[in-house]
């Protein structure tokens, strides 16, 4: 008889709507019934076998997924999947406070979560927030959602300078110069 694998999956790399959509497709694929499939997390109706999360692994990498095992790399999944989802949401408070955030989600020592993040990851925990933030922004800007100043509001920054200041020390070029640039090239807006 084989071994029964966990009734819930940490699932790297799904950072959109799409990505819940794939792994879904791919579930009904393979014939494995789940309840819920949210960014990062697959919770299963039943445990699986063995040979079937076998084949659930191949699938998930051929979409670029990848199932994660390790207990810290899930702990450093769940803070980028958190970070992601407020970024998405678009809805953060100039008080807002990161290792509050954190906290508040993950019930553990912050300095600890931070220190793992850094040493795993390559940057803090602090500048992989600015890069999404960032990211959404060149979003913003490259399909002309919304002004500078709402963009601003929504993420949280003090004032349209500053975010306009933080853009320019990170890219080396204002909001508006990417624009121009990024509307004339044929690369999209990353």
């Amino acid at each position: 008889m084989e071994e029964k694998v966990v009734k819930e999956i940490q699932v790297k790399n799904m950072v959109c709507p799409r990505c819940i959509l794939a792994v879904e497709q791919a579930l009904q694929q393979l014939s494995i019934p789940f309840e819920k499939v949210v960014l990062g997390k697959v919770l299963l109706s039943d445990p699986i076998e063995e040979s079937k999360f076998i084949q659930l692994e191949q699938e998930f990498h051929q979409l670029g997924f990848e199932i994660l095992k390790s207990r810290e790399v899930q702990k450093i999944e769940e803070v980028k999947r958190l970070l992601q989802g407020l970024i998405q949401n678009a809805d953060i408070s100039e008080k807002f406070n990161l290792s509050d955030f954190i906290r508040e989600h993950i019930p553990e020592d912050y300095s600890r979560i931070s220190h793992l993040f850094s040493s795993t990851e390559g940057i803090t925990i602090e500048r992989f927030f600015i890069e999404l933030k960032l990211d959404k922004v060149k979003e913003w800007l490259f399909y002309e959602e919304i002004q500078l100043s709402e963009m601003a509001w929504k993420l949280g920054y003090s004032s349209v300078q500053h975010l306009s200041s933080q853009f320019k020390k990170h890219t080396g070029m204002t909001p508006s110069a990417y624009k121009k640039i990024r509307k004339g090239s044929f690369e999209g807006w990353k």
